[in-house]
């Protein structure tokens, strides 16, 4: 089955609205990031917050004034991409469209002030109206609600290929005759929290810049907001194809992996564009080996120095991209390519007509998926 982008929205570091932050990206902007640290802990992290502006409109409704930030972000890109599509949900159009939500790392603002009170007061302290928002499925319970979805509504747990992952199971859930369309969403939330987890791992560099395929890769910076898909049968893009990948044991094992996994695309498809998910981590060389091999003439891109890791909503904003290269036939900079590196700036097609685009995810929990988006 081709699904087709019908509706697309997001929430980033540099904006909301897809022309506004795809005009910054396409100019080189950067985020902003910000420094934070919490009493507990006494280190300082760095990351790319959502500015307040993106989100005000979350303050118009009465079920977000409490809800946790990775709700909002999760609620309005959600919105943005039913308005983007041209869609305002009724009772019987809200009936037939599914909802697929994709998370990492839960509402981790809420879940350490509740930890944070406990450890602080003790466990009386903690209030237990903080615990709805701990959970991973808040946010598409919040969404849902406002849309009036009623029937189909998944919550969809994994690392950075989670994005890629709901996709999939969108296309399985619109098999069915009785759906429509599917909205996918996949949100973040940044924390000095999380950020403390991912330094232990050594995955985080201290301050920007996140520099792509660096060898060696010096980390990366998260990120925060949402990207939202909807889904349906109509459309000037197709996904024509997409691989839920799989899992690697070992980091070593995900050049195979991911090789295999691209290596299933049909070879006379031309691929005209890769945008990768290289963060500055062991995932770049990864995809620099499969660019190299499978798609040795397409333009690669990567918006994570641009944007930061944001993890669940990742393949989504990936996917935007993707979506809006092949629209405008435009690519923004390589950002901090390290020399040697191989990458250059890649504004245009150059006469050239782009018609396909390979979007890969390789998350830092070992898991892995990709797709093909055609004009």
């Amino acid at each position: 089955m081709s699904l087709r982008p019908a509706g697309l929205g997001w929430v980033t570091p540099l904006g909301r609205t897809i022309d506004e932050v795809w005009a910054k990206l396409l100019t080189g902007v950067e985020a902003e990031g910000t420094t934070f640290g919490d009493s507990l802990g006494g280190k300082q992290s760095h990351a790319f917050p959502v500015p307040p502006a993106a989100i005000a409109e979350a303050n118009r409704h009465p079920r977000l004034r409490r809800a946790s930030a990775i709700s909002r972000f999760a609620v309005l890109a959600g919105l943005d991409a039913l308005r983007d599509g041209k869609l305002e949900l009724d009772e019987v159009s809200a009936a037939r469209t599914a909802l697929v939500f994709a998370i990492s790392n839960g509402g981790v603002i809420y879940t350490r002030r509740f930890f944070h009170d406990i450890v602080k007061s003790g466990a009386s302290a903690a209030s237990p109206l903080l615990f709805p928002e701990t959970v991973f499925n808040a946010p598409a319970s919040h969404l849902a609600a406002i849309l009036g979805i009623t029937g189909a509504s998944y919550t969809l747990v994994g690392d950075g290929a989670v994005g890629i992952l709901a996709l999939k199971m969108a296309e399985d859930l619109m098999a069915d005759p009785n759906l429509d369309r599917c909205l996918v969403v996949g949100a973040e939330e940044t924390d000095w929290l999380l950020c403390d987890a991912y330094r232990r791992w050594r995955l985080l560099r201290p301050e920007p810049p996140i520099e792509p395929f660096a060898r060696p890769p010096k980390g990366m910076i998260l990120s925060e907001g949402a990207g939202a898909v909807l889904l349906a049968r109509k459309g000037d893009l197709a996904l024509e194809h997409i691989h839920a990948g799989g899992n690697f044991a070992k980091q070593t094992e995900l050049v195979r992996q991911l090789d295999m996994v691209c290596g299933s695309f049909p070879a006379k498809a031309a691929v005209d564009i890769l945008i990768a998910s290289a963060n500055g981590t062991f995932v770049d060389e990864a995809e620099r080996a499969t660019a190299a091999k499978r798609f040795p003439t397409a333009a690669l891109y990567t918006a994570k120095p641009a944007l930061g890791e944001s993890v669940a909503a990742g393949g989504l904003w990936q996917l935007i991209c993707a979506a809006q290269a092949l629209r405008t036939q435009r690519l923004p900079p390589i950002l901090h390519a390290p020399a040697g590196s191989g990458l250059t700036t890649v504004r245009s097609s150059a006469g050239k007509r782009w018609r396909r685009a390979v979007v890969t995810t390789c998350g830092l929990n070992q898991q892995l998926a990709a797709l093909t988006l055609r004009l």
